[in-house]
């Protein structure tokens, strides 16, 4: 599977996100010429080697009639720059844009993203909502070159890291606002984001937010993958850390996810006990729920439930765990989990129907009877399990 993984160490932003992609591609001078020619009105892309603590990436310079702008400092000369609201930014992105369908959608789509977070800030509905720094062109040019870039590059799927969002306060058209800034704190709803101490100032910005959430189906640890190729996208500004957003583009298998496990013990349930529960987080959304006898303090015999989870059930199933169970507290883990492409295959056959279950992937094929149908045959025909099985296995051979 085709994956793209984007390290958001460094947060994200517009312009950083358009130089990574770019170095995705054989040819990064041909897709600037290109994105020069999708008729946004009076913008100019750039693109130039730029380096930061010795790493050499790319950094992507927009002009807007001859001048620089920038998606928070967008004055010049004393005059600032025309604020736009959702309808004159969809009167550009539809009349103006030479993009696909596809293409023009989703720039739509980050833009009502940015829209709603905004209406959501300031208490007003969308269509009063006046964008200031996402609504430069500077901008629109970032995410129509995101969204246009990564059409191109067409990826199967989009994994990133939790997001950098940097401390401190950053000055905007409203003023001096806290990092993250509103806005761009009600569009990572949802996302793990964190800070470091040793960065001061913004890494995230909104702009950066909305296109992570359009892209990104999932975040978290990369996953095992054969890379092909990697751009660096880097900004403006200097830290300790290298300022850029890197992404790394290659091969994964199809079926790959994430597991959320949760582990603790227990020593004052009854076995009865032990197995209700078990059940129980079966059904409310666990997919795998295994016992190990443990050694608990001054002696006492115990046992650690492990559970096996998906992200958006977790919440159910630990209200389940405690409610079902008598521990106090719990550890998560979360791991990459590689599994084998199953189907079902309904057969008749000489004794009956029986259900047949396949499992191929990862240069491996095979298959195995259903428990349940094996056992109702043998009791239908008086055989035994493994009589039942070998004339399945004949039938198949023949």
């Amino acid at each position: 599977m085709k994956t793209l993984y984007i390290d958001c160490g460094m947060g994200a932003a517009g312009d950083m996100l358009t130089a990574a992609l770019l170095e995705l591609f054989d040819d990064p001078s041909e897709k600037i010429k290109q994105l020069n020619a999708l008729g946004i009105p009076g913008v100019v892309y750039t693109s130039e080697p730029s380096v930061k603590c010795g790493i050499t990436g790319t950094h992507v310079t927009v002009t807007c009639d001859g001048q620089e702008e920038d998606e928070h400092m967008h004055e010049h000369n004393g005059h600032a720059h025309t604020h736009r609201n959702m309808d004159g930014i969809t009167h550009i992105i539809k009349d103006h844009l030479n993009v696909s369908d596809a293409v023009r959608q989703k720039i739509l789509a980050v833009y009502q993203r940015i829209a709603e977070a905004e209406s959501h800030v300031h208490g007003r509905p969308v269509e009063e909502i006046h964008f200031h720094e996402v609504g430069t062109m500077d901008a629109l040019a970032d995410i129509t070159a995101v969204c246009w870039l990564m059409d191109q590059l067409n990826p199967e799927q989009v994994i990133a890291s939790p997001v950098h969002v940097g401390k401190g306060t950053v000055k905007c058209a409203h003023g001096i606002l806290p990092v993250p800034a509103p806005a761009t704190a009600e569009i990572l709803k949802d996302i793990p984001v964190y800070t470091r101490e040793i960065i001061d100032g913004e890494l995230c910005t909104p702009t950066g937010a909305a296109l992570l959430k359009t892209f990104v189906s999932r975040f978290g640890e990369m996953p095992v993958m054969r890379m092909k190729k990697t751009g660096y996208g880097m900004g403006k500004k200097d830290f300790p850390i290298a300022n850029c957003v890197r992404m790394l583009y290659g091969e994964t298998e199809e079926n790959t996810d994430q597991v959320c496990e949760l582990r603790f013990n227990v020593d004052d349930m009854t076995a009865e006990e032990i197995a209700f529960a078990q059940n129980k987080l079966l059904e409310t959304g666990a997919f795998e729920v295994f016992l190990t006898s443990v050694q608990m303090k001054k002696g006492r015999p115990g046992t650690l439930f492990t559970v096996l989870t998906t992200e958006d059930r977790k919440e159910e199933v630990i209200r389940s765990i405690f409610r079902h169970t008598t521990t106090l507290g719990m550890r998560e883990f979360h791991s990459n989990r590689y599994v084998l492409k199953r189907t079902i295959q309904e057969e008749d056959t000489a004794i009956g129907k029986v259900r047949r279950k396949e499992s191929e992937g990862y240069g491996t094929r095979r298959y195995k009877f259903e428990y349940e149908d094996l056992a109702r045959i043998a009791n239908e025909k008086n055989l035994s399990l493994y009589e039942v099985r070998r004339i399945l296995e004949k039938e198949k051979v023949e």
